[in-house]
């Protein structure tokens, strides 16, 4: 069923609207838009009552009944920024306006989407780099590295030679906020690592201190890691945009999937707050359930039914 359109403002709405409208002239054109296109809604909200009288609590409700018709958090504070300007300039113009009913008001938070992860297999795939020239020897070091040790990007382009002590799988990092930690290194990406410092000598230049160059011997770019990692994603098959940050989130749901430990997960990434790891035991959760799905003679009958 197709949506009514929403009634035009009221006469005096809309003559507050246009003189909004007027005050926004210095403002960019697309600012501009933004904030009477967020003003004209507020006015289909209220009807035919005054813009001038509403309430705070009448402005909560016309929120609540955005984000009830599935406007996100993001874009309901946006929307919320351009009723806070509207009013700010009734405040100056109309005398009977004595407070601004947005003050204090904050849009509902939407959601927090969950990490993109890959499978084990297809981890597995995607570090499993073939070739014993120099570049191949580097990026299966490379990738074997972020998905065993959870390394941001900034961290696996910054790291320098004497950081790893491959002799006691370690690597030092130095995280946000220059926070140092130490994160083990797993027995596949330490031998990956020993291959390519062997190779890494004929190709880095003199005095270079970072673990991975790029052909022309200086440090590689955190942008040409996000390539590679791009094009061997597509040569493995593997139909979705992978990003060195997914490698990140493969490591931390597959650990936690493996040990439960989410406090462990918290210290090898790094994480400031518990509360920023926790996103992970949703992922865990999924992986559950979709094990439920494929195994639990219940799921399967549940299944049959469906179809």
């Amino acid at each position: 069923m197709a949506r009514a359109a929403s009634p035009p403002p009221t006469p005096a709405a809309a003559v507050r609207i246009q003189a909004f409208e007027r005050h926004l002239a210095t403002e960019p054109a697309h600012t501009r838009r933004a904030y009477v296109r967020d003003v004209e809604v507020l006015a289909s909200l209220a009807n035919s009552q005054d813009l001038a009288s509403l309430t705070r609590a009448q402005i909560a409700r016309h929120l609540a009944t955005l984000h009830g018709r599935g406007l996100s958090g993001r874009s309901l504070a946006r929307m919320l920024s351009g009723w806070r300007a509207f009013y700010r300039f009734l405040l100056e113009r109309e005398r009977s306006l004595r407070e601004d009913p947005c003050a204090g008001l904050k849009a509902p938070k939407s959601s927090r989407g969950l990490p993109s992860a890959l499978s084990p297999e297809e981890a597995a795939k995607l570090v499993t780099v073939a070739g014993d020239d120099p570049l191949s020897q580097r990026d299966r070091a490379l990738f074997e590295l972020a998905y065993s040790s959870g390394l941001r990007l900034a961290e696996l382009a910054g790291l320098d030679c004497d950081r790893l002590d491959l002799a006691n799988g370690e690597v030092k990092v130095m995280g946000k906020g220059s926070k140092e930690r130490i994160v083990p290194v797993g027995a596949p990406a330490r031998e990956a690592l020993r291959v390519w410092l062997l190779a890494r000598r004929a190709l880095a230049s003199p005095g270079e201190q970072a673990v991975f160059v790029a052909r022309h011997g200086r440090r590689i770019s955190a942008r040409a890691i996000q390539r590679r990692l791009e094009g061997r994603a597509q040569t493995q098959g593997i139909d979705r945009h992978v990003h060195p940050h997914m490698l990140r989130h493969s490591f931390a749901s597959h650990v936690l999937q493996s040990s439960g430990d989410l406090r462990a997960v918290q210290e090898l990434l790094g994480h400031a707050s518990i509360a920023s790891t926790q996103v992970y035991t949703h992922l865990d959760y999924q992986a559950l359930a979709k094990a439920y799905d494929a195994a639990h003679p219940r799921a399967r009958k549940h299944r049959r039914k469906a179809k």
